[in-house]
């Protein structure tokens, strides 16, 4: 019976010395994705939670929503008739310099007007009435959906 001399099971590959293998070359991806991913579903969460802090009683109305493409800049009247540009109180007089300031796409800026249900009538119509005649395009009222009864 033949037995081999060497001490070294088949196979008749060779070994490196010491055992070592060579460093490896590769990044490993699958945690970025995994952090990536859970960093996206945050953001989407809270996104809709970001909007403007002014506490208003928005009336409601039947009016659907409108699709926006870009975050409007918002022209908040509270009950007791003072003007919020974003959550920034401003005079009367300083609302349309402001926004003039701001609009990034000049008069064509999408401007939303949020007035409190008890704001006065002609507070908010005179808010409207200026960014109007300063030439602003898209102006829009915000309200909330009717709930059904």
């Amino acid at each position: 019976m033949g037995m081999s001399v060497g001490g070294t099971s088949g196979g008749g590959g060779r070994r490196r010395r010491g055992g070592k293998r060579g460093p490896v070359s590769e990044i490993n991806v699958t945690p970025l994705v995994d952090v990536m991913l859970v960093l996206l579903i945050i953001f989407m969460v809270a996104a809709p939670m970001m909007t403007v802090g002014v506490p208003i009683d928005l009336p409601e109305t039947q009016a659907k929503a409108m699709n926006s493409d870009t975050q409007p800049i918002t022209v908040s009247v509270n009950p007791d008739g003072a003007i919020y540009l974003q959550e920034t109180p401003i005079a009367l007089e300083e609302v349309v310099p402001k926004l003039e300031a701001i609009a990034t796409t000049g008069y064509d800026e999408r401007i939303y007007v949020r007035g409190d249900t008890n704001a006065g009538y002609g507070t908010v119509m005179k808010v409207m009435a200026r960014i109007s005649a300063a030439g602003f395009k898209n102006i829009g009222l915000v309200t909330l959906q009717e709930k059904e009864q």
